[in-house]
């Protein structure tokens, strides 16, 4: 059997991945677009659906794919809150993920957005990029082996950016409630209070838990942030509150911040804006109208080589698994099928 996949949002430099890997022969349509309500058509005649973040798998598309024949639901994320998973329970969809891929590639992000706010180098390469090679106030920084640095959430990503903190011989602190003994060889761990206290960067690298963690970077935790720090989240936008982040980088309490995640992102990113067509969310706008002070890159952690194979591999892995053993290790848990003719 022949698995016919549409895999959405596929960039132009990830095609030649698609291709070189799919040693299973798998028919491929290569869309460049996210999926939409507006595009779901494309989907007819396929077996497979792939997806990435900020694809919409709600209820109404769902339906349609279940109409369309389609039967496999796969993303190439971690994540998978972009997928309804009680409608692909209701519509036999079977659902998997990718549960892990390079961790150096979201560490790498994280540091080297911190280490262009410590050193002050976008403001600086704006300046010269205009002519202006004078050195001013702005440009003197500490360094960073005089510098804490404080990582909340020491799981793969979290302790490989502390590993790469220490080799520039900062002092890595870490907050987890999983103290595991591999990072205790790297991050000294202290109560989240005294490492925000502490740390002249935070980098967030938590995962978001619906009901439970929504804006834990809000007013409350950024005042217990030593004043003049940097904060960094390439984890979730979900995780920080926009307005009391404004408010911060505004008063100075914070000296810089940078984001690779906004909540409700796919409202934001890969699209272009222009002053007539779109409108950005307000605060965002205000945020972005802070550069160099905030730095934000459009969801493009795992934009790697490494990364983009790992999640290439295991999806195709996944599929291969599926048709010839009828299932595979990466499913994602569906909750019970509801009746869809009283459910409501």
């Amino acid at each position: 059997m022949t698995l016919k996949v549409a895999c959405y949002g596929v960039r132009e430099n990830e095609v030649p991945f698609f291709n070189q890997l799919n040693k299973y022969h798998f028919e491929l349509v290569l869309i460049e677009d996210l999926l939409r309500h507006d595009n779901i058509d494309t989907a007819i005649g396929m077996d497979a659906v792939l997806l990435r973040g900020n694809c919409i798998a709600d209820e109404e598309n769902i339906l349609k794919l279940k109409e369309y024949g389609v039967k496999y639901l796969f993303t190439r994320t971690v994540g998978y809150n972009h997928i309804d998973l009680q409608a692909a329970a209701d519509y036999d969809m079977y659902v998997a993920r990718v549960p892990s891929y390079s961790p150096n590639a979201i560490a790498e992000l994280s540091l080297t957005l911190a280490m262009s706010l410590l050193r002050h180098t976008t403001y600086t390469t704006t300046k010269t990029a205009n002519k202006d090679f004078t050195v001013d106030k702005a440009m003197f920084s500490k360094e960073i082996r005089n510098c804490k640095v404080g990582i909340i959430g020491t799981g793969k990503i979290g302790l490989t950016e502390a590993k790469l903190f220490k080799g520039l011989g900062a002092e890595v602190l870490g907050y987890d409630l999983f103290q595991s003994d591999a990072a205790k060889q790297t991050v000294t761990f202290m109560d989240l209070d005294d490492l925000l206290k502490e740390s002249d960067i935070v980098s967030i690298h938590v995962p978001y838990i619906p009901g439970e963690n929504e804006k834990m970077v809000n007013a409350e935790f950024i005042s217990k942030m030593k004043d003049g720090a940097i904060l960094i989240n390439t984890a979730r936008g979900e995780l920080q509150d926009n307005e009391a982040i404004l408010k911060a980088i505004q008063s100075r309490k914070l000296e810089g911040f940078a984001t690779d995640v906004f909540a409700n992102e796919e409202k934001i990113f890969f699209q272009k804006f222009d002053n007539t067509t779109k409108s950005l969310d307000p605060t965002v706008q205000a945020l972005l109208e802070l550069y160099p002070r905030v730095l934000v890159t459009p969801h493009m952690g795992s934009n790697t080589d490494e990364a983009l194979t790992n999640m290439i591999e295991t999806s195709f892995e996944n599929l291969h698994d599926i048709i010839t053993k009828g299932h595979t290790a990466n499913a994602v848990p569906l909750p019970k099928k509801r009746d869809l003719v009283t459910k409501g």
